[in-house]
């Protein structure tokens, strides 16, 4: 596989999947280092947390302060960088079994902030009914206790995870035991990711800052799911790189506050995204935790090398793109490596499309230099496809 990925940042697919590639080994000792007792308490919240699902009301809300810091690494260059702000979730729309949430990172006045891979709210549509048991467990040795944050004290749960001896995180997440208004980040009441001295040092934070409850009597239609974060929406890639060569679809749903999200072969009936049932889930304030820390671990948008504008098309829609060319010459071998780039991700031509696929290369290809100068592809991949799956909100 001649794909050359170089200068590409760290594909976002990884964050929606399994745990970030900088807390290694976090998820390996989960089971082990819970005790029953741990589990006991456990059970009552997720139980309470699903049932307050189907209570769901529009202006149900929680905010959080986060913050992200990445120390000068192999990445960074010489600079620290950091990022941080307000996180406000909340729920616009409720048509059960679904309620749709507005996820929103912005500064500390709520405007939106610089970087543009966080400069747009997204929505997430959520069943308030799961359609096989969900469960992952939360790695680390409980304790409990009894925090105060947001003008209100709590019945809560620590749990601390050191993999810093093997080179990991200090991981810390405090949930309360009944999520009550935190129903949709499980109950999270503050949580940190402290990645000292692997690859990158630096961290992330997201701390409760203030929480709303609805009314019953609001209601509002489900909104046109323009910016997906991911549930609701698909994406097709079609790859033709050795040894693999036809179209991948990307199917993302989420269920009381897990993410699922799965990647085959398109199915040929009429659901885009019928089957979830071998999709892994992961807890939805996990990926919002880390989403600020991957984006410093990324290039800012557009990546600076591509300077080349043009137009991608996909079924019908054009979208203004940059296009990155670089070569390399290995063993007396030429080759030329294009990446093309959505040179405004939020652009409406892109309505629809989930947050990873905005920040991935659109197309990308490798070519031979042969004799006379010629170029042979030795294959590519493309973006072809992509909307909703969720019946009405297209």
């Amino acid at each position: 596989m001649h794909m050359h990925m170089r200068s590409s940042p760290l594909p976002l697919a990884a964050l929606l999947g399994a745990a970030l590639s900088f807390l290694p080994g976090c998820e390996n000792t989960k089971a082990s280092s819970r005790s029953p007792s741990d589990l006991q308490a456990q059970e009552p919240a997720s139980m309470q947390a699903a049932d307050t699902w189907k209570r769901a009301r529009v202006g149900d809300q929680v905010t959080y302060s986060f913050s992200a810091s990445q120390g000068s690494g192999p990445r960074g260059g010489g600079a620290a960088r950091t990022l941080g702000g307000l996180l406000t979730l909340e729920v616009v729309a409720v048509q059960q079994p679904w309620v749709w949430v507005r996820v929103a990172f912005t500064d500390e006045s709520g405007r939106p902030l610089p970087s543009a891979r966080l400069a747009q709210d997204l929505l997430l549509p959520v069943r308030a009914d799961t359609t096989r048991p969900l469960d992952v467990p939360i790695p680390g040795k409980a304790t409990a206790e009894t925090p105060s944050f947001a003008g209100r004290t709590w019945e809560a749960l620590r749990y601390v995870s050191d993999q810093r001896p093997v080179d990991g995180p200090l991981r810390t997440r405090v949930y309360a035991n009944e999520p009550g208004p935190l129903y949709l980040t499980h109950g999270l009441i503050e949580a940190s990711t402290e990645a000292a001295g692997f690859r990158v040092p630096g961290g992330a934070t997201l701390t409760l800052r203030e929480f709303r409850e609805g009314s019953a009597e609001a209601s509002a239609s489900a909104p046109a799911l323009e910016r997906p974060l991911g549930p609701g929406a698909y994406y097709d890639r079609r790859v033709d790189v050795e040894p693999t060569h036809g179209v991948q679809r990307v199917c993302f749903t989420a269920e009381r506050g897990y993410v699922l999200r799965t990647e085959g072969s398109p199915d040929t009936g009429t659901d885009p995204c019928a089957d979830f049932s071998q999709a892994e889930p992961e807890r939805l304030e996990e990926l919002l935790v880390n989403l600020p820390w991957e984006v410093l671990a990324s290039e800012d948008w557009p990546p600076a090398a591509a300077s080349t504008r043009g137009t991608f098309n996909a079924e019908g829609r054009a979208v203004p793109a940059l296009t990155e060319q670089s070569s390399e010459n290995v063993e007396g071998v030429q080759r030329v490596f294009t990446q093309t780039y959505a040179a405004e991700p939020w652009a409406l031509g892109l309505a629809g499309l989930p947050y990873e696929a905005r920040f991935q290369p659109l197309a990308s290809g490798t070519e031979r230099v042969v004799d006379g100068g010629k170029r042979e592809s030795e294959g590519g991949t493309r973006i072809v496809r992509w909307g909703s799956w969720l019946g009405g909100s297209k």
